[in-house]
């Protein structure tokens, strides 16, 4: 799904979770240089066994088919960050992966360019740089198509966060930081230094939102820049001026004649909301023009047909009161203008489409029952196949001669490996080809189970069962109850990892309840504007069936949940006495607070209504009203850097906790936002929950973790 204020957790994850930028990963030893990843192997019985696992994202491919890269993520030799380098992947699965890169920094979001450069985003030192010059930003870099050093392509004073190439022109876009009053990179870097010298770190904001996710919306702005070629050297000197666009933007494409770009460009709304639009810049002529735009709808993921004549996107519509938001595809003739439903049957909700090599047909991925697979629909007839059985896809890729699809597929049992996918045969189980990243044997097994809810709805489920569980050692259940809502269980996670859990002896449960993605809409009707009635009856219900299973003791039961999966697990925490214990990450607590805090609160008002006005929703879903009749011992967990779920949610629930009398901990990360994503506190924030559930759970005795 795109990311949007609807979904509380983007998926799939970067290697330690979003936003910033993409998680940078190689292994550096103590003499600078850089150690292989470990190709193999697993680690689930300790903490440090686990951060040794390499971890993939992204994914490219060259122009002409030949070569394949991602990038994977290691522990740098401090232990204190993920860095990532990039590594070669044969796209026919006959050679070993090699490693390409080796700096200190690393390097992400590999891109190829059509001369056979492999282009990079890094913060490495440029050698040109003068010694007493201020840590470098990301930029943009180059690695020959044969031997020789990365060269650096571009840069500006905020950084390079994202880019396109075009993929027959070479031309080279990219999004970059930039003071709303900077006219040059040289004129931007004197504010910054101005602001710098004399200590400002104010922000003056005209206009709403001021936050997303873990960072302030200013003072400098995101923009759009352009390589004048195909960028073989000069940065910032070769850098066109900042195109026509002024708002935040990461989402854009470039046809592949470097002729087009279409931008996805948020547009503010009279109640203060947004609304995202398609806009179409001629990159020639510098002329921009609204291409899909219409109150009540955003339109984002944009790609180009290969010959720039048509656009695909996707088109989600505004939830309302009534209604949950829904996703299609939307196909539009650059020409005119006009577009249409490319997939108005499609159950599900479409999402990141890629045209094939010939035009006539768009990949796209979804989620559907428990997977995420890929899609083909041919443009002329409409008809969609299936082309994935099992798995969690992403990072499409399509071979230019139009027999293949690459990806990167993950499942609830596996993390994230390149696959090759014959680019129109239905149900396809494709093995990985190799790859750092894979992980051997594991502590348990992967089942499934599903039970019926009282109007009718099949709630299914993911089991995760310890080794060793069987009728006569019933394992410990923990119900792990997802985010979004709008989301669903269905590929590896590395901050809510059910196999640490399963190396420990507990059973887990993943359900995918009322709200959930993959279902069809009405399954997320359900739960609309009533996230405290059906969700929760669900959860009960697949608990239940969980539970009755002879190789789970329901005398030994927790509940845990992140983000709306926080939420959930404090309305637990009110109205059920059945667990031995909760822990609540990042949760939402008191709805009215929550609504006028959050970084995009206009998202919530549309379908818990005017806070001042339409206080029917707020009070009935608010999980602060039943703190009295909690009576389960609750771990509370929260990063002050969160903005989608502000700090004053636990601290208001911790406060009430600790009131009432309800046995409790609170695990507070001062630098962390709403996941938890340095290695460190990601270790002592599994340690913590290890201790809690002992206790409460296991009838051991509290053993505080030793580094908080």
């Amino acid at each position: 799904m795109p990311t949007s204020p609807s979904r509380f957790d983007p998926t799939p994850e970067t290697p330690e979770g979003p936003p910033r930028e993409a998680a940078e990963d190689s292994t550096a030893t103590v003499d600078g240089t850089t150690a292989e990843a470990d190709t193999g192997g697993n680690g689930f019985d300790t903490m440090a066994d686990y951060a040794t696992i390499p971890r993939l994202a992204g994914l490219a491919l060259s122009h002409d088919g030949s070569r394949l890269v991602t990038s994977v993520a290691t522990l740098d030799a401090a232990n204190k960050a993920w860095v990532s380098a990039l590594w070669e992947i044969d796209p026919d699965g006959q050679r070993e992966p090699h490693r390409l890169t080796r700096s200190a920094p690393g390097e992400s979001s590999p891109a190829f360019a059509p001369d056979g450069r492999l282009l990079f985003t890094s913060k490495r030192v440029d050698p040109a740089a003068d010694k007493d010059a201020d840590p470098p930003k990301s930029a943009l870099w180059a690695l020959p198509a044969g031997a020789g050093e990365a060269e650096r392509v571009a840069g500006r004073p905020g950084g390079i966060s994202s880019f396109r190439v075009a993929a027959d022109a070479g031309t080279v876009v990219y999004a970059a930081a930039a003071m709303p009053g900077a006219r040059s990179a040289e004129g931007d870097a004197a504010l910054v230094e101005s602001r710098t010298k004399v200590g400002v770190t104010a922000i003056l904001f005209e206009e709403y939102p001021v936050r997303h996710w873990d960072h302030d919306l200013g003072p400098t702005r995101t923009r759009l820049f352009a390589t004048d070629d195909e960028g073989t050297s000069g940065g910032d000197a070769d850098v066109t001026p900042a195109l026509p666009i002024v708002q935040d933007l990461e989402d854009f494409a470039v046809s592949r004649d470097g002729r087009w770009l279409a931008a996805s460009v948020q547009v503010a709304q009279p109640d203060r909301s947004r609304r995202r639009q398609l806009d179409l810049v001629d990159l020639v002529s510098g002329d921009q023009r609204t291409i899909a735009g219409v109150e009540g709808f955003d339109f984002s993921s944009p790609a180009f047909a290969p010959d720039g004549s048509r656009l695909v996107c996707v088109r989600q519509s505004h939830s309302t009161w009534d209604e949950p938001d829904d996703n299609t595809l939307w196909l539009i003739d650059t020409a005119t203008g006009g577009g249409h439903d490319l997939t108005p049957d499609f159950p599900h909700w479409p999402a990141h489409p890629v045209f094939a090599a010939d035009g006539d047909a768009v990949y796209f991925s979804s989620d559907e029952a428990g997977h995420h697979p890929v899609f083909r629909i041919d443009v002329a007839s409409g008809s969609i196949t299936r082309l994935t059985r099992r798995g969690a896809f992403t990072d499409l890729q399509v071979h230019p001669d139009g027999t293949a699809v690459y990806a990167l597929r993950a499942t609830v049992d596996a993390p994230a490996l390149p696959v090759r996918l014959d680019a129109s045969t239905a149900d396809q189980d494709p093995a990985p080809l190799p790859a750092p990243g894979a992980v051997g044997e594991l502590p348990g097994t992967l089942t499934e189970i599903s039970t019926v809810a009282a109007d009718g709805s099949t709630v299914r489920a993911w089991l995760v069962l310890p080794r060793g569980a069987s009728p006569t050692v019933p394992a410990p259940l923990l119900l792990w109850i997802h985010g979004g809502p709008l989301m669903s269980w269905n590929a590896w996670s590395w901050r809510w990892n059910p196999w640490l859990m399963a190396a420990r002896g507990y059973a887990v449960l993943l359900p995918d309840p009322a709200l959930s993605a993959g279902y069809g809409q009405e399954f997320v009707r359900r739960g609309w504007g009533a996230w405290g009635g059906p969700p929760f009856t669900d959860l009960m219900g697949i608990t239940d069936a969980a539970v009755g299973r002879p190789d789970i003791d329901e005398t030994r039961t927790a509940a845990m949940g992140g983000s709306f999966g926080g939420y959930m697990a404090n309305w637990v925490a009110g109205h059920t006495d059945r667990f031995q214990a909760i822990v609540t990450h990042a949760s939402l607590w008191h709805l009215d607070q929550f609504s006028g805090t959050t970084d995009s609160a206009y998202y919530w008002a549309r379908e818990f209504g005017d806070p001042l006005r339409q206080q029917e929703r707020y009070q009935a879903n608010s999980p602060h009203h039943a703190v009295k009749q909690i009576r389960t011992p609750m771990l509370v967990i929260h990063g002050d850097k969160d903005y989608r779920v502000p700090i004053g949610e636990a601290l208001r629930l911790w406060y009430d906790l600790t009131r009432h009398d309800v046995e409790s901990k609170f695990l507070y990360f001062p630098d962390e936002n709403h996941w938890v994503l340095t290695p460190g506190n990601a270790s002592v924030w599994y340690e913590t929950v290890f201790a809690f559930l002992a206790q409460h759970v296991l009838g051991e005795k509290w053993v505080r973790p030793e580094l908080v």
